[in-house]
């Protein structure tokens, strides 16, 4: 499967139980790569796509729930657990810090390469990097 997050300068993914941040530009990128491919996301993410038209699922524990071909946007979910089952992982990147409590809990650094990296202009933040990993 394939999954989505986002992560300030410091992996940080949530405080206090709210998104860092949003912007326009990555549910819009999201949405333009999936190919057809089933989107899963949990209720606390479906304010971000609830006026789109693609295939998405709402699920308790999309990373449970998912099958090989599909894609999950996570925001407030462990990754661990499920790494076995992520073949790539698209990572947006607000290049800012932001106070955080959840942090991506797998290193990067080991059993992932980095293929691809594109800047994104966005709605709320001058620059989102976009990168793409493998095993």
């Amino acid at each position: 499967m394939d999954v989505i997050i986002c992560l300030d300068d410091k992996n940080g993914m949530i405080f206090n139980h709210r998104r860092q941040s949003r912007d326009r530009a990555v549910i819009a990128d999201i949405l333009n790569c999936l190919n057809g491919k089933r989107l899963l996301i949990n209720s606390f993410s479906e304010s971000l796509f609830k006026n789109t038209e693609e295939n998405i699922t709402i699920e308790g524990n999309p990373l449970a729930k998912a099958t090989e071909e599909d894609v999950c946007f996570i925001e407030n979910f462990a990754l661990l657990p499920y790494i076995e089952r992520i073949d790539r992982l698209i990572v947006y990147r607000w290049n800012r810090i932001y106070p955080a409590d959840r942090y991506l809990d797998i290193s990067l650094d080991c059993n992932w390469k980095m293929i691809s990296t594109t800047e994104i202009s966005g709605y709320s933040h001058e620059k989102i990097t976009k990168e793409i990993y493998t095993r």
